[in-house]
């Protein structure tokens, strides 16, 4: 198995312009990632996917390849999750495996790392992905009709209180891994087979807003 962890980082983020190389709690968001998919026994390459050079130069400085720039079509705004993914399995025709490891998720942990590898090889797996426990269960959710009628998005009969319902979790949207046969045949990590990874909320957070980057770092701060 040759695995590459891949950190797809373009360089046009909305939300927090320039997020990816931005200062979090002392370097650029997406050295975090580098740092640990360097420090993680069963990565054997670690790639970072971008559109942008001066997030190319930064990812270089901090240890990690850049054999290419991502074209630009495939860094919009639009662009699916899996076509950075594709791109690189397409330039680097040795990969088996890939550990997408988005930049935005800086809580993660090696322990995450390997423990989704070894989850997958446990069962033998082509895809797992990580998830985490919801603070809210979809039975307790509604969708609003146009006269302000509740909608239940579940109907679970005879559910009173909250321990009487199954633990339901989320994509967390830290880890996401696959095998190269897989992903060419059906361009995606998920399917009815993907097995689910979890990892704790307080390493699952995944930066989109300010208030996002505010959590974050204080939580960097309180696991030192």
């Amino acid at each position: 198995m040759s695995l590459l962890a891949l950190i797809p980082a373009r360089g046009g983020s909305k939300g927090i312009p320039r997020k990816n190389i931005r200062s979090f709690s002392g370097k650029p968001l997406l050295q975090w990632s580098i740092d640990v998919a360097l420090a993680s026994p069963s990565v054997d390459r670690v790639v970072v996917s971008t559109d942008d050079l001066e997030i190319a130069e930064i990812a270089l400085a901090g240890g990690a390849e850049v054999p290419f720039l991502r074209p630009s079509e495939l860094a919009t705004d639009t662009s699916p999750g899996i076509a950075p993914v594709l791109h690189v399995l397409e330039q680097l025709p040795d990969v088996t495996d890939v550990l997408l490891m988005q930049p935005t998720s800086p809580l993660r942990l090696i322990d995450d790392v390997e423990g989704i590898i070894a989850l997958s090889q446990k069962i033998v797996s082509d895809a797992v992905v990580s998830v985490t426990t919801t603070s809210k269960h979809p039975a307790w959710m509604y969708t609003l009709t146009l006269d302000h009628t509740l909608q239940p998005l579940m109907d679970i009969p005879g559910v009173s209180c909250r321990q009487q319902l199954p633990s339901s979790y989320i994509l967390n949207g830290s880890l996401y891994f696959g095998s190269r046969a897989l992903l060419e045949r059906q361009g995606s990590f998920l399917s009815p087979r993907t097995l689910g990874y979890v990892m704790p909320p307080e390493r699952s957070v995944d930066i989109d807003t300010l208030l996002d980057w505010q959590w974050g770092e204080f939580l960097m701060e309180q696991q030192g």
